[in-house]
């Protein structure tokens, strides 16, 4: 294994990034730890949504990274963007989330869902980063259980009139173009559901407040609330009755955006506790010679690369085409529980230092905790594991 403490290169697997996936890396690297890293801390003190940050992501062609040249994209695969929300998470998990919101769960079924005109109107401009795009499927009530949505769309003409609430919508206020699911016919269940496309402006879509988080704090979470909203039937993906499917497609997906997220958190954790370890002296010698640490960043860096080769084995069933659900779960499942076991022995190794926040120990511990929550809970992971491994899925 070829490891640097910042990222695995090749392994025994054979898995090697090719020389535009290194590039992708290195450039975006650079970016995250000039850029994002000076600023994380101010961002989750305060609580501020880092526009700038949006900014030069979009102007360096990663808001497009995935999509095709013809709608301003830059055309890549699903590794280089793993590899891209690695780096930035690595420097700012808030920045991380940011990107993977606009990207795998508003582009992305834009691209996968969406007619040609719609793509034209809406992904062009989330890939050029000129818009910012958000994903609506949580509400109140039904937390995990996506198929119980309140929030109703009535036909009315060439309009659907919407009415309702959703809950934990990261880029809440700050995004343009938010894709919400709504029910057309409760006695339908899920057959009822459907995905539209919302801009920002439309009548009757207001804001609820901005959640106060135990991390990713400058990632603009609140409710968005619709009141006889009116919403062109045209900003329809898909057909009545495809709602359900677009969610969990895109959920698919947004579980590899998650996983990549993790990974930057666990790898940028490990980074600052070597650094640290390499610094601070106990005993009449630095902690990284003490036996007990070595063991604890030995053991983190093997979650890290299983965790890294999960996510991008995720990534390669999505780039064939292939139904990758069960991988996207593997990869959202560990990645986020070693993010959270990784950062737990981060804040150890830095001690007293730890637990408080001139040092980044405990944000990148609250930051990794609700990888394990959002797109799918790790008990979701493991539902999701069971029907596709025991039912043959």
């Amino acid at each position: 294994m070829v490891t640097t403490g910042t990222g695995l290169k090749e392994s025994p697997m054979g898995f090697k990034l090719t020389q535009e996936q290194e590039d992708i890396r290195d450039m975006v690297r650079e970016l995250a730890e000039k850029e994002f890293a000076p600023r994380a801390a101010e961002v989750d003190r305060n609580h501020r949504f880092p526009r700038e940050n949006f900014e030069l992501l979009a102007a360096s062609d990663l808001c497009g990274l995935i999509f095709p040249e013809e709608y301003g994209g830059v055309g890549l695969d699903h590794v280089s963007y793993s590899i891209a929300v690695e780096e930035i998470s690595k420097a700012c998990a808030t920045t991380g989330v940011m990107y993977s919101a606009h990207v795998s769960l508003t582009g992305a079924p834009v691209l996968q869902w969406g007619t040609e005109d719609q793509k034209q109107r809406f992904l062009a401009p989330m890939a050029r980063g000129e818009k910012l795009g958000a994903f609506c499927l949580s509400e109140p009530g039904n937390g995990s259980d996506s198929a119980a949505a309140h929030c109703r769309a009535e036909l009315k003409g060439d309009h659907f009139i919407v009415n309702g609430v959703k809950n934990w919508i990261t880029n809440g206020i700050e995004a343009d173009f938010y894709i919400v699911t709504a029910q057309t016919d409760p006695a339908l269940k899920h057959r009822g559901l459907i995905a539209l496309i919302i801009e920002k402006g439309s009548e009757g879509f207001t804001f609820g407040k901005l959640e106060d988080k135990l991390g990713i704090r400058g990632s603009s979470t609140c409710q968005v609330i619709y009141e006889d909203t009116p919403v062109p039937v045209a900003n329809m993906l898909g057909k009545v009755g495809d709602g359900f499917k677009v969610a969990m497609s895109t959920l698919d997906g947004g579980r590899i955006g998650i996983a990549s997220q993790a990974l930057g958190i666990a790898q940028g954790a490990w980074d600052h506790a070597h650094k640290y370890s390499q610094e601070r002296v106990a005993f009449g010698k630095t902690i990284n010679q003490l036996q007990a640490i070595q063991f604890m960043f030995g053991e983190m860096q093997t979650e890290i690369d299983t965790a890294r080769l999960l996510t991008y084995n995720a990534c390669v069933a999505q780039d064939r085409g292939n139904r990758f659900t069960r991988e996207a779960a593997m990869a959202k499942l560990y990645a986020s529980e070693v993010a959270m076991r990784s950062t737990v022995k981060c804040v150890q190794i830095y001690g007293g230092y730890g637990y408080v926040t001139d040092y980044p120990a405990e944000r990148y511990m609250r930051d990794a905790k609700i990888t394990e929550i959002y797109e799918g809970t790790s008990e979701i992971q493991r539902l999701v594991l069971a029907n596709t491994l025991l039912k043959g899925q």
